[in-house]
């Protein structure tokens, strides 16, 4: 859950990360052979003596460590920034970022990037194809949900992070990018010549399943998700939906304002969303703010363990007030308040000032939320989509994997045969 807003770290947070860019690039504070140097540091005494040891052991990887190409200052750097927030125990939400890792963030919560429009992920250890974004380069190409990523302009992706291989994918729109694939289940590859584009992520979307079910699909709280939201279930009423499957599976969160505004589309106005409590200060209560009358179609909420930060508030608040069935397996466990703070190069620190609860007081922090009724995918399997299900029969769907899909359908009386009526509703 990010409120995005500049906020200014501990002054020992700023002298270490500008302690450690300053002395890498002019070598003050540190003679080799002697004792480091500390008279600029403002800290305790004690915390000064670390900050010497810190830069002996720099030294001694400098000078000994035996492969002096494996020595890069940067990933270092990085890496002991990144061990000193993980410390706080807030781990995968306090966190730094660097130049490239912001500017990606910006770009996620903006809902656009520059690229082929596919979302990737490392699965069994190789770089594969989440699924293509809807209208973007990469669908008119060809490229399907499961394909394997083999090489990206004719270099190879073993051993390469996921952001090392988006980093090769992504370029300026109107530039061309080959990326050899393997299509889930074959063993020929194929090689795909893909031009760049300029690419809107959407925050939502929706197929209307049989029965008069909307299974409505909401992928990160980015910038607009509120009436991206509310023009989706606006949609989905004038189509004469009875009932809402709303997958939040996945979703890494976004922007608390979002957060907050999309809860408030299924609550009455004014009902509690989330409780901050601030490090010094009185408790802050976030509240729904929407004028309109809320949806109040029976409901189910599907999560999973990618489900984090603000899809958490979105779910426990729903949950807790017995407006929807959640459904899945616990969710991340996030459970701060995100301000950050820019680096003079660019790079930013991701600090959480504040921590939440749900409406009843109960933290989820490093617990999730617990799903009323638990069902898990089977190992390997991928979560269907709106875009997956259009013009499939319930039969269609209920023949797949995605058990927890179906499970929802189950609840909210959807039959096996299209030409049934539907049963008695079961979810809230």
């Amino acid at each position: 859950m990010r409120r995005v807003a500049m906020w200014r770290p501990p002054l020992w947070i700023v002298a270490v990360v500008m302690c450690l860019m300053l002395s890498v690039s002019t070598g003050l504070g540190y003679v080799r052979g002697q004792e480091t140097q500390t008279g600029n540091c403002t800290e305790s005494k004690e915390i000064c003596s670390r900050f010497a040891d810190f830069w002996r052991v720099w030294h001694l990887a400098q000078d000994r460590f035996v492969d002096p190409t494996a020595i890069k200052p940067d990933q270092m750097i990085t890496g002991a920034i990144n061990g000193m927030l993980d410390s706080l125990g807030d781990q995968g939400h306090t966190r730094y970022e660097t130049v490239e890792q912001v500017k990606r963030e910006q770009e996620q919560l903006a809902g656009s990037f520059e690229g082929i429009g596919a979302y990737v992920d490392i699965e069994g250890g190789v770089p594969t194809i989440v699924s293509p974004i809807e209208g973007s380069p990469a669908e008119a190409a060809g490229v399907k949900s499961g394909d394997v990523i083999v090489k990206v302009n004719g270099k190879t992706t073993e051993g390469l992070t996921i952001a090392e291989v988006v980093a090769e994918i992504r370029g300026k729109p109107g530039t061309p990018v080959t990326i050899t694939i393997r299509h889930l289940g074959e063993e020929l590859t194929k090689d795909l010549t893909i031009t760049r584009a300029a690419v809107t992520i959407p925050s939502t979307s929706w197929s209307m399943l049989p029965d008069k079910v909307a299974y409505v699909r909401l992928n990160q709280f980015a910038k607009n998700a509120t009436q991206a939201m509310q023009d989706r279930v606006n949609e989905a009423k004038q189509a004469g939906a009875r009932a809402i499957i709303l997958d939040v599976r996945d979703n890494p969160g976004g922007l608390l304002d979002e957060a907050v505004g999309v809860t408030s589309l299924f609550i009455p106005k004014g009902q509690i969303v989330l409780r901050q409590e601030q490090r010094n200060g009185p408790e802050k209560l976030e509240r729904a703010i929407n004028d309109h009358p809320e949806l109040k179609l029976p409901m189910v909420v599907l999560i999973n363990g990618g489900s984090a930060s603000s899809s958490e508030i979105f779910a426990a608040t729903l949950q807790e007030y017995s407006r929807a069935t959640v459904l899945g397996v616990p969710t991340f466990g996030t459970g701060t308040v995100l301000n950050s703070s820019q680096l003079p190069d660019g790079s930013a620190v991701w600090i959480g000032v504040g921590q939440w609860r749900t409406p009843q007081g109960r933290s989820l922090r490093r617990e999730g939320v617990s799903p009323d009724i638990t069902v898990a995918l089977p190992a390997g399997v991928r979560a269907l989509t709106p875009r997956d299900i259009k013009g499939m029969s319930s039969a269609d769907i209920l023949n797949t994997k995605d058990v927890q899909l179906q499970r929802a359908m189950n609840l909210l009386g959807v039959s096996a045969n299209r030409g049934e009526g539907p049963s008695p509703f079961v979810a809230r």
